[in-house]
């Protein structure tokens, strides 16, 4: 993917600007902002933009109807981000187009790590990615629903941090290919790699107590001495 354009919509411009400076730092330099639903609308018509993080309490049109117009002419992922933490809420914004959802007080980096892994699913999909058209990804009993966020083995759900879900879903997005722990890091955590072996480590094993049947033996993720590690496709 060419470098995304990504449009922040929030009517607090010190929201917007505090996003723009955290991501400009996470390597993103194609940035708009809108302060309001109309400004959004047109932008988003004129522009295109790759991802779109959306305010839904505004003056004249909220969010929800934003999202709604906006959903006329792109299916570009569209991330909400809201000061009320109601369920309704939450299954509202996913049911009318949204692709995740956000309550402030927010952590900023939370924000751009909920943007990469959009984008890399994007990047997924226009690779030719074997998403089936429930949007998600099955590699023998495990299955990664992408749009709810959740992970299966077999009818069972596993309850994954968000870091462990991230190494997860890259790797699954990587099948059978050779991923170093300095990319793992890099791509999962959006920071420099140095001096982060341990890090990862940690993290793999608590992934595979959760998803493999013997994590001391084991066959779906496994460890390439020296090189990194891979999610095996076919396991036996």
């Amino acid at each position: 993917m060419a470098e995304p354009l990504i449009l922040l919509v929030d009517d607090e411009k010190d929201i917007t600007d505090l996003l723009e400076d955290v991501l400009r730092r996470e390597g993103f330099a194609n940035i708009k902002k809108a302060y309001n639903g109309k400004e959004a609308v047109d932008i988003s018509r004129e522009y295109s933009p790759d991802i779109i993080v959306l305010d839904i309490m505004m003056p004249g049109i909220n969010g929800f109807e934003t999202c709604k117009a906006i959903r006329d002419f792109t299916h570009c992922p569209i991330l909400f981000l809201s000061s009320k933490n109601d369920e309704v809420d939450k299954i509202l914004g996913l049911a009318i187009g949204g692709d995740d959802y956000i309550t402030k007080p927010f952590n900023p980096r939370e924000v751009a790590f909920r943007i990469k892994a959009q984008l890399r699913r994007l990047e997924y999909k226009q690779d030719g990615a074997q998403v089936d058209n429930g949007g998600k990804i099955k590699i023998g009993l495990l299955v990664i629903d992408v749009e709810a966020n959740r992970v299966y083995k077999g009818d069972s759900e596993i309850g994954l941090t968000a870091r462990e879900y991230g190494l997860l879903l890259y790797l699954a997005e990587n099948p059978d290919k050779i991923i170093s722990k300095e990319r793992l890091y890099e791509q999962v955590w959006g920071e420099d790699s140095v001096g982060i072996d341990n890090t990862i480590m940690v993290h793999i094993r608590h992934l595979r107590e959760k998803i493999e049947d013997d994590p001391s033996r084991p066959k779906l993720l496994v460890t390439v001495k020296g090189l990194g590690y891979k999610l095996v496709k076919n396991y036996a």
